[in-house]
């Protein structure tokens, strides 16, 4: 049978179990959203620990705590922070995302696990009433949820961009420029309109894939910078009441030291609490990422495609079965992977955007905690797939050169070729008339006597197609 305790807040008692490190707070939230079953990810858990952390070291450094708390509770309380910031006790997290949208819930969460577990590093009886170690008067200490639950969304999401997905992204590109190195002589037709182009190479065709993708890294840096500016030290509205003049600067500091990212105290701090503007600039920047995504991954998909009846111009590597019922079938399945990731995203960015525009009513939003769970997924599963994709199939892809030549002399837009020599009306009729013929461009040129031999050979040489020249 389970055990329970009774813990009181200000409303009254409220029963939950035995055992856990929170509170009457908590648990309050815990039977009024029972919704989704998904409480906050783990990394806004451990950013929120961290803000924690550094407001506990504030607070230490004003000499405000010590007028409150021993030593030997202060370092106790930082000891906790640190403990849940590397991700201790993250069981005993469990309020759902769809809560009160400020995040209070979440934010007594934080608070009742460190006072409780503080307690117990003190040597105290983590379960004695009234607190040694308060949620509210001491690790809430000159703070709001409306100031520093959106700090920890920017501190989570932008250590999340600057150690994973940057990476991730720097690691694609890099590979996409190696093969574009690598198959810098491979003759083959572009396309435009999903129609025959002029010939180009495979290597050039994978540098566009590689620039879009350092495109998107600079896109994910600038989600980065987006986020730099932290609510810290705003409190309720954001005029900073119960919170000490040099707060938000030493907390900002603290939180800067800690993660190495360049974190600045917000320039105007009822804007800081008002609205969510860093989080949307920082999505929709990663929702440029998302699409960048989605046309790589389906370009060379499509560049894949056969063996027989399709484009095969890359041989994308077999990683598993692609049909339960056609033997031998092999899909590109990290390919179809990173599409779908990218339309997450995207659809993210949809949800993020009507919590901007309806969320926020005078001094405060109230859809954070879903902001948080949805920028944090994507920048999550951007990272993960990236890496993937990049390691298992663009690391192992291969030119099918054969094919990729296979088409120049079929293509009737070897005829761009002539226009500067004899026109683009009688060029357009030579690829009619090869159309209609089933015959190559040159053959036509060759039968009409179009150019000189040698003259024709160099204008219809698809090397030099591949650069500027006449």
């Amino acid at each position: 049978m389970t055990a329970f305790r009774t813990e009181r807040d200000s409303m009254g008692e409220v029963r939950l179990p035995a055992d856990v490190y929170y509170a009457a707070q908590t648990q309050r939230a815990v039977e009024n959203f029972p919704i989704s079953g998904k409480p906050l990810p783990p990394r806004m858990i451990r950013a929120m620990a961290l803000v924690k952390y550094a407001t506990t070291c504030a607070n230490r450094d004003l000499g405000l705590l010590e007028k409150v708390l021993s030593s030997r509770q202060i370092e106790a309380l930082l000891k906790a922070a640190r403990e849940v910031g590397n991700g201790a006790l993250a069981d005993q997290f469990p309020v759902d995302v769809y809560q009160t949208g400020s995040g209070t819930s979440s934010n007594m969460n934080m608070n009742e696990v460190l006072a409780h577990r503080a307690m117990e590093i003190s040597g105290e009886n983590r379960f004695a009433s009234p607190k040694s170690i308060h949620p509210n008067d001491h690790v809430n200490m000159g703070q709001s949820t409306n100031d520093t639950f959106p700090t920890a969304i920017h501190v989570a999401a932008a250590v999340a961009i600057k150690n994973e997905l940057l990476p991730a992204l720097t690691y694609c590109t890099t590979v996409l420029y190696e093969k574009a190195e690598l198959w810098s002589n491979i003759l083959k037709i572009g396309r435009t309109h999903l129609a025959d182009a002029t010939p180009m190479t495979l290597g050039q065709e994978f540098s566009s894939f590689a620039r879009q993708m350092e495109l998107a890294y600079h896109s994910a840096g600038e989600s980065l910078d987006a986020l730099m500016e932290l609510p810290v030290g705003g409190t309720a509205v954001g005029s900073g009441i119960n919170t000490h003049p040099e707060f938000a600067k030493r907390v900002t500091e603290y939180l800067a030291k800690e993660t190495e990212i360049p974190f600045l105290e917000a320039k105007n701090h009822f804007e800081a609490n008002a609205q969510r503007t860093g989080i949307i600039k920082a999505h929709s920047l990663l929702k440029t990422v998302a699409t960048t995504l989605l046309n790589v991954a389906n370009n060379i998909r499509i560049l894949g495609s056969g063996p027989r009846c399709g484009f095969y111009e890359i041989r994308i590597p077999d990683l598993q079965p692609g049909s339960s019922i056609m033997p031998g079938k092999v899909n590109p399945v990290l390919c179809e992977s990173m599409m779908q990731v990218a339309a997450k995203v995207i659809g993210n960015d949809a949800a993020i955007t009507v919590a901007g525009v309806t969320g926020g009513q005078f001094q405060l939003n109230i859809m954070m905690p879903m902001m948080a769970d949805v920028l944090l997924e994507s920048i999550n599963i951007m990272a993960n797939c990236v890496n993937v994709f990049t390691r298992n199939c663009l690391t192992h892809l291969e030119a099918n050169q054969e094919i990729c030549e296979a088409g120049i002399e079929k293509s009737l837009s070897m005829c761009t070729s002539l226009n500067s020599h004899i026109g683009y009306e009688r060029a357009a009729a030579i690829a009619k008339e090869a159309f209609k013929t089933g015959k190559t461009i040159r053959e036509i040129c060759i039968e009409q006597n179009i150019l000189p031999k040698t003259q024709l050979d160099a204008v219809l040489n698809p090397m030099n197609m591949t650069k500027p020249g006449v």
